[in-house]
């Protein structure tokens, strides 16, 4: 049984996503979050094997999402964007679904996941695809909290193994590396 979360801010696209799910008696859906901070909680608890995630999102993006995460599960990005798409791949995504999503593209994409999951596919090469898009900010856990740290605010990085120390007037942060 494969462990699913839904992620999107837009009940509609989640009920869309959870029909198509039906169809999958060897898939579980654990969750459905409409917003980042409740995705990152519910991928700790439950530790999925696939997450469904949407891109633009109130509070944190479904990219910052993934940023929180030290365990990624595998990605199927659902959005209305297709601008994202080369850094959804370079965030290595089984698939990128542009809303509205038909029920053939979702098997399509549903069949990318069982050939990885079982070993009968590989996951597309990220190294070609260069896009260098600077960042805005960087988002970071504290504990149980979550802080969003604009670039700006940024006085120096400093490097701790597989981590880096992101030094601001507010104090200093730690950040793990991918």
């Amino acid at each position: 049984m494969k462990k699913v979360i839904v992620i999107d801010d837009e009940p509609l696209a989640r009920s869309i996503i959870l029909d198509y799910l039906s169809n999958y008696p060897e898939v579980t859906v654990m969750e459905e979050c409409g917003d980042g901070f409740e995705a990152a909680k519910a991928i700790a608890l439950h530790q999925p094997d696939l997450i469904f995630l949407d891109i633009q999102m109130p509070k944190i993006t479904g990219f910052e999402v993934l940023e929180l995460l030290e365990e990624k599960p595998d990605t199927i990005f659902t959005t209305a964007f297709d601008e994202y798409a080369i850094k959804a791949f370079e965030q290595h995504a089984i698939d990128y679904l542009l809303k509205p999503i038909s029920q053939s593209r979702f098997d399509a994409a549903m069949k990318k996941f069982f050939l990885l999951r079982n070993g009968k596919g590989m996951k597309p090469d990220t190294q070609v695809l260069q896009s260098i898009q600077p960042l805005e900010r960087i988002v970071v856990k504290t504990g149980t909290k979550i802080k969003i740290i604009p670039v700006d605010d940024i006085i120096y990085l400093q490097a701790d193994d597989d981590y880096v120390q992101i030094h601001t007037k507010e104090g200093s942060f730690l950040k793990k590396v991918a």
